[in-house]
């Protein structure tokens, strides 16, 4: 009677994995990796962060594109947040904080009327 050797599972080739899976694993290999988190801080802009990224992606192997990583969270909203741009912008540009201050002032150039003489 023979008796079967459990088979290790053979390696799964990352670009075989959906995007979200790849950029999950890129995630957690940032985790802890010193040098490319210091470069990431350095970066003046999210396109130079998605160098960054699209380099530390081919050295695992992963196989993303800069549109992978653009388009999915949470990389996306890192870059979002780099750049400071809306994701989708309805309307002008102006964020929604700055829109809501000029409610009820004056449109035009007249003098901000005074409140008790003191504003």
């Amino acid at each position: 009677m023979e008796s079967e050797t459990p088979q290790s599972p053979q390696p799964v080739d990352p670009r075989s994995l959906s995007v979200s899976q790849r950029v999950a694993i890129l995630v957690k290999a940032l985790d802890g990796a010193k040098r490319t988190n210091e470069a990431l801080a350095k970066c003046a802009n999210g396109d130079e962060m998605v160098e960054v990224l699209l380099n530390a992606s081919s050295k695992l192997g992963l196989g993303l594109t800069q549109a992978d990583l653009t388009r999915t969270p949470p990389i996306r909203d890192w870059v979002w947040w780099k750049n400071k741009e809306a994701v989708l912008t309805i309307g002008d540009a102006k964020p929604r904080y700055q829109q809501d201050g000029a409610q009820g002032r004056p449109t035009g150039d007249e003098p901000r009327k005074k409140f008790l003489g003191l504003f």
